[in-house]
């Protein structure tokens, strides 16, 4: 016979697992519709924070993105490689460095604005759904790094 505390120990009663399954498949959901852009998941969502606001200090972009320096550096690098933006020292503060989109990866926003409606289409969820489990997600996610912060 199951033991109470064996049915919680169960893979597919854990946030986390539901939650890592959950994003790769949005990942794997994406990965067509940047090949046409030439991008990654990571490098999408970083382009996403950087047409929301050009002209951020790699520290503010790693924060809003919540990656490591270790992840985010080698990313801008590919970024600047392909031409879509600029890394460059704040003529204020050298220790700063500021990114900047280049015309090119202005251009590219264009590209990009069917990709939300593809996506909101493929999960099947209404857009009021899709606020409903973005919020709370964002909630979670909050409370997470309070707790983590606090516990750092």
């Amino acid at each position: 016979m199951e033991q109470l505390s064996d049915h919680y120990l169960r893979l597919d009663q854990q946030l986390c697992f539901a939650l890592y399954t959950c994003e790769k498949e949005m990942t794997k959901l994406y990965r067509p519709l940047l090949e046409d852009l030439g991008l990654t998941y990571t490098q999408y969502i970083t382009m996403l924070a950087l047409w929301e606001k050009d002209e951020i200090s790699v520290k503010t972009l790693g924060q809003k993105l919540f990656l490591d320096s270790g992840t985010l550096t080698p990313l801008l690098k590919r970024l600047e490689a392909s031409g879509l933006l600029r890394r460059e020292r704040d003529a204020q503060d050298e220790r700063v460095v500021i990114v900047r989109l280049t015309e090119q990866g202005i251009a590219m926003k264009q590209q990009a604005c069917a990709i939300p409606l593809q996506i909101v289409h493929r999960t099947q969820l209404s857009p009021e759904e899709l606020i409903k489990l973005r919020d709370e997600l964002t909630q979670l996610t909050n409370i997470l790094n309070q707790y983590t912060e606090e516990e750092s």
